[in-house]
Formats: C-alpha cells, structure tokens, sequence
C-alpha cells in the first residue's frame, strides 16, 4: 500500500451558535456567533452565509415570516436589515444572497429585543433605554416612538391582520409591566400590571383577543387583549423565560419554558396538559434552562442555555431531533460504525454527542455521568462504547443505551479501553470481555462487565503510576495494555494477571497518549516533551523518536496498515509520519487551537475490484477550537496530477527548446515566462535586446506586444524576476529594458492595483537609482576624458 501523503479537509463541523437570538423561517435558521451571523438550512445542515459583524456582540435578531428579510442589532446601537435571496441555479443548498439594505442608529442604548409582524411589513425594537420603536421594513425608517416602560424592555409581541385597521403591539420591561400599543392611533391602549418581576415573554392568540405573559416571578397572566383586563393569574412554580399559545386540535394551550429546561403545555385555567419527560434529566452542578421557544411547522424549537436547539412534537413534546449550536472543546471522539459517518465526541460537558457526518447539524446524547466526560472508547464493531469522566465513574453503553455503571475510583477517570478483538461467538450483544480505567487516584482497574455477580467490582486494581494516568490502549491480541501517565513513563501490563511487564523510559515530560500497533509489535506514545517515540515490545527499548511538533503530542493513531502515524499536537496541528524513517510526510492546518484528538477512518473503494479496507482514508481531528475537520486522502489524486503535470512540462521544455532552435524568441519568452525559467527567461531576453528592431523597447516588436497583454498574474512573475536581475550590475541592463516596457504598456494605476506590485516596485527603486548614478558618473568621467584627449590633440597641432 503507497503511503499517505495528501490530505485536503473536505468539510468541517463548526460552532454556529454562542448564545444569543435564534430564529426560524420556513428551511433557514438563522443563529448568533458572537458578532456574526451564521444562516443554515434547517433540513440539511448545510451553511448557507455567514454575515459578518460590525465588530460588536449581537444583542439580538430576527427572520421575517416571508424568509425574505433579516434584522439584526448589536451593541453598537445599530440596527442593520438584510434582504436574502436564494441562489440563482435555485438549489436550496446554495449560499443564499444577502444585501444589506438600510443601517441606522435605532437607539441610545443597546436594543434588547427584535420582533417583525407576521405579515413581513414591521419591525419593533426595544431598548435598554426603555423605548419601543415600530419600523419599516422595506424602508428602514421609524413608523413610531413609544415611551412609558420605566426600565430595559425585555419581551414584544406583534398582532394585526392584512387589510385591517386593528394592530396591536405588547411590550414587556422589567419594571415588571406590561403594555399594550395601538399602531393605528399611535397611543398606549392600556398598562397591565400584575408581575413582580421581570416579564420575559408575550404571545396574542390567533384572533388578538387574548393576551398572555410570563415573567421570573413564576406566574403567568391572562389579559383581555381589547380592554387590557385581567382574566386568570396562574402559578407555573418555575421562573419563566418564555411563553407562547399553542394550538391543541379545536381548542388553545399555552407552553412555558424556563429554568428547569423542561416544556410544559398547559390549558387557559392552568390545568397541566403535557409535560417533557424528565425521567433521564441528570442532576448536575449547572442546570440546563431554556432561553426561549419557537414555533415552527407544528413543532417547538426550544434554545437551550447549554446551546443545544431540540425539536420537539405537539403536543406530546417527544424529543424529534437535536441540533448542536456548539460542542464546545472536543476532548476525545471515535467513530461508531463500519462505514465511518457515525461519530461519539466527549466535550467539554457531562454527556457523550453521537453525531452521523451525513447531517451533523443534529446529534443525539447519551446523558448519564455527572460531571466532564474525558475519555470515550469503542468496541471492535463500535456496538459497545466506553466512557470515564471527572464524576470518578466508567459506564458502558450498548447501541445508545447504558448497560453498566463502574465505581471504584477515588479521583477522575482519564483513561478508559475496550478489547480490540470481537466475542468468540461473534455476537456483538455479548458484552465485551473486560474494561480497563486509569484515574488520578493513580491506579488501574480491571471490570468485567460478562459477570452476574460482581458485575460493578473491579476485577483487580493496580498502583499504575507516581501521578495522573493520562491514556491505556489494549493490544490487537487483548493480552496486553498499555498505560501513559504524568510521570513521564509509560507501561505495559498483562491484561489477565494485571501485572508489570515492561516500563518506557525516556521521555522529559508527562506521556499524553499511547497506541498499539495492529501489524508489528510495537507500541507508539507522545509526550509533552513535544516528540513520538516508538518502542520495541521485545526488549521495552526505544526504536525511533519522531520530531517536529512545538507543543505536547496528545493524541496518536495508526493508519496505512502501520507503514504511518498520525498525531495531534497542542501547537493546533496534526501531522503523518512514515513509521520506518521518522518523517513527517505531511502537515494538516485548521484548528486554532489545541488538538486533543484524532480518529481514522476508511474510505470506501469506488470500485469493487480495488482494495477496500484501506485505513486512513479519512482522518478527523478536534481540537479546544470546538472544530471537527474531515480530512480525506488525496495521494492518489495528487500522484495522478503530478505525473500529468510532469509529463505536460516535459512537453513544454521539448516545445521551448524547439522555439529557440528555430529563432523563434517571441513564443520562446512567452513560453519561458509561463515555466517560470528566470536564467532560460534570461539569455532569452539578452538575446532578443541585441536584435535592436526599430520602434522596440526590449528588440523585437512581438515580445513587446506579449508584455503589454500580459495578465497580471504573468505581470507579477515578470517583475519578480526584474526584480532579481536589478541587484547585479551585469543582469541590470535586461532588467532595466524590461522595466521600461512595462512601464511603457502598463499605466502606474493599473500596476498599484495589482496585489504584490508596489512591494516590488519599491525593492526595485534603491537598485535603479544606483545603476542610474553609476551610469552618470561614468558619462562625466567619459567628458573629461574627452576634454583631455581634445586639448591634447591642440597641443601636438
């Protein structure tokens, strides 16, 4: 098998949302990434634009109805309003045109809150100053100026009907009031005051009639929306932070959603009618609560403060899918079946994402671990998953569902691994034969998850290490493993006996990570001392130490049946090494941050007769960045092109010395120039100036032609190496001809526009001025010579 090495990162699974603003119209989901706006088809996953900000977080945004416009707000008091467009060819995957249509200054103080009518012709802003403005649209400019809240409005809420004289608009503050605004007449129809505590949410009925609103002070109020009477007060025991009417067939309920993360839909008297399951809801040290709600094409889209959006069905409130606005650092990952799209990632939380690449906007989660999950393993067929995390527990997990819990440890478990050889019986519902952890508590244990009867008690427990054990790794055998720890070693212990077999020795700082090769008996480990080192299983000596990261190597793994390695490092890089020289065949770029993991993939054969079960093919990396890349191998690609490439100029050498043979020194320089031959460009050059052609600069009228049609990427080239020649005194001359034929055919503006010219342009003036002064000196010294020589001739008269 060839070796890998080219890979180009075909896709990347990115953050779209830090918190903030959701919104949603028909497939277009538009979220807030600090001061960028980044828009997403809702069904594939697919980024459609990202909008870049004004520098300033985003306080808040809103889609219209239509899909056709957006509004956003930031803190530096500008309102902007887009207007999107799909792309011409029509496919819904397309990037989405945007234009910006109108920027203003919309308030004194930040603007807290952005709704649009349902009819896609007003927008309502509220400031943290206590006003409301209505705007519009299309316009951009201020329909109304509402005053009266005596604090930061916090909630708005649009009702009104096309062709109708009756719009309304409620507003809610936190001076614990709410307001209701007649648009027609312009004027405060009533002031409803029944809170104690912030408002945070306000829906109208279908037919505006009725009015609700929710607060923090765990109440929700029922109004006449005509008279602005209340008509129920009703307690909901959770501080709220939104609210909304939900049609239930041929009558009207209400959904609540706040601190305890949790939906509940209840009827206008304030009987419970539905209520999200909270069976699997894990007690944690941060609670989850929801930001707000959206209702969308008969589901409800709740924003989660963890940054999590889930859909949920009406009415039952069963969880339809997830999407993940953030993963946030990505500390380990596997992947979870044969055909590699299936991915399980341990972030920086207490729950395990399963994410399919096919669609990675939507994940589901195994929740069960109370605090950070910092390792995760995976069976031989990716059926049974591992996890350990800070709350010191391992658990198993069988297709999604946990089949055990492991206690024991008394500090974080930061290691765990699974056999690497399937059950004898070759059922993959057979538990696996054994589990291994690592802990600070700085031992290892062994469970056995087959047992009836001690099913939760380790099998033995071994002192591993003098501090954290940071990594294990099971032989391809299962009658080894191998542990790396702070201490700056790393061992290799029996797996039935639990005993000491052999130590690595040889690192200068702690050991990150250690991987077992599948084809020789070696084992890999990187180490914060920034090298790999490969170690022989014979004799626990070291074999090769591989050099080239600047920071900790924190992750390995193996690929192209051994022959490579792949490692992620803290300086943000993952690099492929050739295991028998030490080299680094190539480096991969695009985290910002830490690497902490790497999984290898296979990519699939196109054809059936080529080998399929190359590793390698695919390789992801995740780092602190929150970033998933998928690299995937193009070596084949890349030999395939090159020796093309090399074929075509050797092609193109036999061609341009064909041109010289016959003279023909026009083709021969355009030729040359496009080879990029600066000495062949040069005898070129010298050879067309000693032709002298009347008219010409450089010699000969068709080379001048080709440099006055020169694009300007053949421009740059030219003047890089006129750049070049005009350091030497001998080559100046050439280069000082084909400087004037440029500046001759191409004007100074057009030359100062061209990316990279004025730097040359400047390296070139110091070198021109002292050929320019030589050159003078030598016509004054040749005056006086022949001065001299004409008063000696007088003399001899």
């Amino acid at each position: 098998m060839e070796l890998r090495t080219s890979f180009v990162a075909k896709s990347s699974i990115e953050p779209f949302y830090t918190g903030g603003d959701v919104s949603i119209s028909g497939d277009l989901l538009a979220t807030t990434l600090s001061d960028r706006v980044i828009l997403t088809n809702l069904t594939t996953g697919k980024r459609l634009n990202v909008i870049e900000g004004d520098t300033e977080l985003i306080t808040a945004l809103e889609l219209s109805p239509s899909g056709t416009h957006l509004v956003t707000c930031s803190r530096s008091l500008q309102m902007h309003i887009y207007k999107l467009a799909a792309s011409d060819s029509g496919d819904e995957n397309e990037p989405l045109k945007v234009t910006k249509v109108k920027t203003v200054k919309a308030h004194e103080s930040p603007i807290m809150v952005v709704t649009i009518d349902p009819t896609s012709s007003l927008i309502a802003t509220g400031g943290a100053e206590g006003a409301v403005k209505v705007w519009d649209l299309n316009g951009g400019y201020a329909t109304h100026n509402f005053r009266g809240h005596g604090g930061i409005i916090s909630a708005l809420k649009f009702w009104g009907q096309q062709g109708t004289t009756e719009w309304k608009l409620a507003s809610g503050s936190d001076d614990c009031k709410v307001r209701l605004w007649d648009l027609v007449k312009s004027k405060c129809l009533a002031v409803l005051d029944n809170h104690v505590s912030i408002v945070r949410g306000l829906d109208f009925s279908p037919d505006g009639k009725t009015l609700i609103s929710g607060g923090r002070d765990k109440v929700v109020s029922v109004w006449n929306a005509n008279n602005g009477k209340l008509i129920n007060t009703l307690p909901v025991s959770e501080v709220l932070e939104t609210v909304g009417f939900v049609s239930l067939g041929d009558k009207l309920g209400f959904f609540t959603g706040g601190e305890t993360g949790l939906v509940r839909i209840r009827s206008l008297t304030g009987e419970l009618l539905f209520s999200q399951p909270d069976g699997n809801k894990v007690q944690l040290d941060e609670e989850v609560s929801i930001n707000s709600i959206i209702v969308h094409d008969s589901y409800l889209y709740t924003v989660l403060s963890d940054q999590l959006i889930t859909q949920l069905s009406i009415p039952d409130l069963e969880i339809v899918s997830r999407i993940a606005g953030n993963h946030g650092e990505i500390i380990d990952m596997c992947f979870l079946d044969d055909d590699y799209t299936k991915l399980a990632i341990a972030t920086n939380s207490p729950e395990i994402r399963i994410l399919s690449l096919n669609n990675p906007l939507e994940c589901s989660i195994l929740s069960g671990h109370t605090d950070i999950v910092i390792s995760i393993d995976r069976s031989f067929d990716g059926k049974w998953l591992a996890s350990a995390g800070k709350d010191n527990q391992a658990r198993l997990w069988y297709d999604g569902k946990l089949h055990s819990v492991y206690s024991g440890h008394a500090g974080s478990i930061g290691a765990v691994a699974l056999p690497r050889t399937p059950p004898s019986n070759d059922d993959s519902s057979v538990p696996p034969e054994f589990v291994i952890t690592g802990s600070q508590d700085l031992t290892v244990k062994k469970w056995n998850p087959r047992s009836k009867t001690n099913a939760h008690s380790a099998v033995y427990t071994r002192k591993a290490h003098d501090k954290d054990i940071n990594a294990i790794d099971v032989s391809p055998d299962d009658r080894l493993f191998a542990t790396a720890s702070q201490d700056r070693t790393a061992k290799i212990w029996d797996v039935e006996t639990g005993e000491t077999v052999g130590i690595l020795r040889g690192h200068k700082r702690g050991v990150w990570t250690v991987k077992f090769s599948q084809w020789d008996k070696t084992v890999a480990t990187g180490s914060g001392d920034k090298t790999i080192r490969l170690w022989n299983l014979n004799d626990y000596t070291c074999i090769r130490t591989f050099e080239g990261h600047t920071n900790s190597v924190l992750k390995l793994s193996y690929l192209t049946h051994g022959k490579q390695l792949v490692s992620a490092g803290g300086d943000g890089l993952v690099k492929v090494w050739e295991v028998s020289s030490g080299e680094c065949t190539t480096t991969l770029d695009n985290h910002e941050d830490k690497v902490w993991s790497v999984a290898v993939g296979t990519r699939k054969a196109a054809t059936p007769d080529k080998e399929d079960d190359e590793d390698g093919g695919i390789i992801l990396s995740g780092g602190g960045d929150s970033i998933i890349t998928v690299w995937e191998d193009i070596s084949e690609e890349e030999r395939v092109r090159k020796a093309e490439e090399s074929a075509e100029l050797v092609e193109k050498e036999q061609e341009l010395s064909n041109y010289i043979r016959k003279g023909n020194w026009a083709k021969a320089f355009a030729l040359a120039l496009s080879l990029d031959h600066p000495f062949r460009l040069l005898k070129l050059l010298q050879e067309v100036h000693s032709k002298q052609e009347p008219e010409s600069i450089t010699g000969l009228v068709a080379v001048d032609t080709i440099i006055a049609d020169l694009d300007h990427d053949s421009l740059v080239r030219l003047l890089q190496r006129v750049r070049d020649w005009n350091t030497n005194s001998r080559t100046s001359p050439v280069a000082q001809v084909v400087l004037h034929a440029i500046l001759r055919y191409h004007s100074a503006e057009e030359l100062g526009n061209i990316t990279g010219v004025p730097k040359i342009i400047d390296s070139l003036i110091p070198y021109s001025e002292r050929h320019y002064a030589r050159i003078d000196d030598l016509l004054a010294e040749s005056s006086v010579l022949e001065y001299a020589l004409r008063e000696m001739s007088l003399l001899r008269g």
